[in-house]
Parts: structure tokens; C-alpha cells; sequence
């Protein structure tokens, strides 16, 4: 339990940088297709998302099977200071991982909890067989063969998508008698263009990962922009369905004046930025040809990829903390350490404790004086006697790996 704690706390730990650089990363892919149309940045930020669970999933499983120390790249990528900060969280571990576990739960039950008030409200809903009907063909119009079902609801502000295999889209009962019927006729454009695409999914797998890395912006910003760019791509298809895009945002500025909550797991005809969703529907921006576009940003995202690479792969070579199999000294290769001749003639002793890393071959890689003898002579010949030993590696599933060893030697005057 204590080797699963210690690497799911320095997953999370190393989540840190790795989701800054992930989004740093994403958000020069994403200002080089500012004029770019919205599937594009919308593709591109659903595979920032992507990486965010991506990276650490594959770093956890290489702890756990022992390939990675628990506390690896800041040793070998961070500054000494941040390295040094980073391994005093050691101790801290387990709360760590205590506090994440809490959050995730909260978050979520609140997502069961959203999901439990879909199925009720799909269950027990109202019906208008009028507006079904209606809901039916504008369906088919649009090329949807799934049947999707309308139900009317008490407590809700705006129209709302949710399910997959049998969706179903949540009607405001306010809305049915307060909004004209061809300006509710195309906010349900809007949600039938979310169920053509299969939203629901891609919005699921958003909330699972804002669950699992709720602690980082990065995540919420990336999951935010996602959902403003499925809004935009999801105005343009209704607008070719519901009497053109000025129809659309007259409907949108409608519910912008309405107070609204909807349940996370759901999609709401009132997401994104409504000011902006308005805007673009009647002023649309001039956008460039895609080609050259994609040209300009994948410069961006290759150096991106190659960072990424670089990164994962300096962390692989790096200390076990804790080995199978401890690594052990070959005494037919170990000489007794020579004593400093000025430190002899002085009469000086004492005890050393030595930190050591033993590489994968045997030799010794590196050597620490933890705590001094009193004499630093006596320290740097008792470095200098280990370095010429070679040891048995350490072992992790029967294959060496690298790890740091203590031990004391003691000078004695005989």
C-alpha cells in the first residue's frame, strides 16, 4: 500500500509541471488558430485534454512497476532548489494523496448526482406530443436516425442535452409558453446539433478528467475551452436549420436574460460564452484557408511533442528509491581506503556517513558525505574507496536499476 501511495502523491505531484508545459503548449497551438474555424481549435484542445490524463497514467504505471522512482524528473530536470523542495514533500505523501482522494470523491458524486437528476427527469418528465413531433422531424432533417426524446421540466432555465444511446433533450416548461416557437424551435437546433455529434461522450470523458486532475488550472481551462468551441461548432450547424443565424442569437440573447443552472454531465444551449456566441452568429469573422493555417501551428506542436518526449524519457533512467532487492558489495573488488598521510600524522578519527548511488552496471555512480567525520579529508578518502568498488545492482522484477545506498565507515586508530 505504501509503494502505491508514494506513486500515485508523486504522479500528482509531477502533474504540476507536466500539465503548465502541456498547457503552455496548447495555448500557442490554439493562439496560431485564432483565425482558424472552431473544429480545428476544438481538436486541438480536446488533445491537450487528452495528454493531461495521458502523461501521468503512463508515468504511474511505470512506477508501479518499478521502472521510475516515485520521485524521478525533478532530480534530473528541475533546478536543485525546486528538486530539493519537491523531495521534502516526501513525508507529506500520504496526505497528499488523502486530500486528492476527497476532492475527486466530492466531484465526483456531484456528477453521479447530476446524472441521477437526468434519469429522473428523462423518466418522469413531462411530455408535449406536439413538440415531440416537431423535435422528430427536425431530427430527421438534420440526419439523426437515433430517436431522440423531449421532455419538459419545472425547474430549468434553458433547453438541455444528455444521454447517448437514447438521448433525450430537457425542455424548460417556462419556455415552452414564454419563448416564440421559432426561436425555441432553434435552440433545439442547437441540441440536436450536440446529439448528431456525439457530445455527450466527449463531455463525459471532460468531467472524468476534471475529477481526476481537479487540483490544476491548466485542466479547467483547457475543459473550458473546449466547451466553448463544441458551442460554436454546434451554433453553426443549427443555424443552417433554424432560419439562419440571426434567428439563432435573437433565441440565445433570449435565454442570456434568463437565470439558468444545469446539471455538469448535461449540455446546455446557454454554454460558452454567450456574448461571443452572439456575436460570431452575426458578425461572422473572416477565417483563413485551413491548409495554411495547420501549416503555421504544427511548427508549435511538433516542438511540443519533442519537449514532451524529452521530458518522459529523462525520467525513466533515473534512482529507485525503493528496490526489490537492495544492491550489494563485491569485497574482491573493494580495497580497505587508503588514510590521508597528514591526517594520520595528526592522529585524526572518526565516522563518515556516506550516501552512494550504485548505477545499473555495478559501478558506483555518485557519492554524498551525509554526515562528516569532522575531518574532511577522512570524508574524500572514504569517498574515493567506495568509488573504486563495485557492487551487485539493485534489482526491481529481476532487472537492475539504479539506487542510493548508506553506510558508515569508521576510522580507528589502531
Amino acid at each position: 500500500m505504501s509503494a502505491l501511495v508514494d506513486a500515485l502523491g508523486w504522479t500528482l505531484v509531477h502533474f504540476l509541471w507536466q500539465g503548465a508545459l502541456i498547457g503552455l503548449a496548447t495555448a500557442a497551438a490554439l493562439a496560431l488558430l485564432r483565425d482558424a474555424a472552431p473544429q480545428q481549435r476544438y481538436l486541438v484542445a480536446c488533445v491537450g485534454l487528452l495528454l493531461c490524463i495521458a502523461w501521468p497514467a503512463s508515468q504511474l504505471a511505470l512506477r508501479l512497476q518499478g521502472d521510475l522512482m516515485v520521485h524521478d524528473a525533478y532530480a534530473a530536470l528541475a533546478p536543485t532548489g525546486v528538486a530539493a523542495g519537491a523531495l521534502a514533500l516526501k513525508p507529506y505523501m500520504t496526505w497528499i494523496v488523502a486530500a486528492w482522494s476527497a476532492g475527486s470523491l466530492a466531484l465526483a458524486l456531484r456528477t453521479v448526482l447530476g446524472l441521477a437528476w437526468i434519469g429522473r427527469s428523462a423518466r418522469h418528465g413531462g411530455r408535449d406530443p406536439a413538440w415531440q413531433a416537431r423535435l422528430a422531424e427536425l431530427a430527421q432533417a438534420m440526419g439523426i436516425r437515433r430517436p431522440v426524446r423531449l421532455r419538459v421540466v419545472e425547474r430549468l432555465a434553458c433547453p438541455v442535452t444528455a444521454l447517448w444511446w437514447r438521448p433525450v433533450v430537457l425542455v424548460p416548461a417556462s419556455l415552452l409558453s414564454g419563448l416564440p416557437p421559432e426561436l425555441l424551435q432553434a435552440l433545439l437546433a442547437h441540441e440536436l446539433a450536440h446529439v448528431r455529434r456525439h457530445d455527450y461522450l466527449v463531455n463525459l470523458l471532460q468531467n472524468a478528467i476534471e475529477t481526476v486532475l481537479f487540483y490544476h488550472p491548466a485542466v479547467w481551462w483547457l475543459s473550458r475551452r473546449i466547451r466553448r468551441e463544441r458551442e460554436l461548432i454546434a451554433d453553426a450547424i443549427a443555424a443552417d436549420h433554424a432560419g439562419g443565424p440571426r434567428r439563432l442569437a435573437i433565441a440565445l440573447s433570449e435565454l442570456e436574460k434568463r437565470q439558468f443552472t444545469h446539471p455538469e454531465p448535461a449540455l446546455a444551449a446557454n454554454g460558452g460564452d454567450m456574448m461571443d456566441r452572439i456575436t460570431r452568429l452575426l458578425r461572422p469573422a473572416p477565417s483563413r484557408k485551413g491548409p495554411a493555417t495547420l501549416a503555421a501551428v504544427l511548427p508549435a506542436l511538433a516542438l511540443a511533442t519533442v519537449c514532451v518526449a524529452s521530458l518522459a524519457q529523462a525520467g525513466v533512467d533515473v534512482p529507485v528509491e525503493n528496490p526489490e532487492k537492495q544492491a550489494y558489495i563485491d569485497f574482491a573488488t573493494c580495497a580497505k581506503p587508503a588514510w590521508p598521510a597528514e591526517a594520520l600524522a595528526a592522529k585524526q578519527a572518526g565516522t563518515v556517513t556516506l550516501r552512494f548511488l550504485i548505477d545499473r552496471d555495478g559501478s558506483v555512480a555518485d557519492s554524498q558525505v551525509r554526515k562528516s567525520s569532522g575531518h574532511p579529508s577522512l570524508d574524500e578518502a572514504a569517498r574515493a574507496g567506495i568509488a573504486k568498488c563495485r557492487f551487485k545492482p539493485a534489482s526491481n522484477g529481476g532487472k537492475p536499476v539504479k539506487a542510493w545506498n548508506m553506510m558508515q565507515y569508521v576510522w580507528v586508530l589502531e
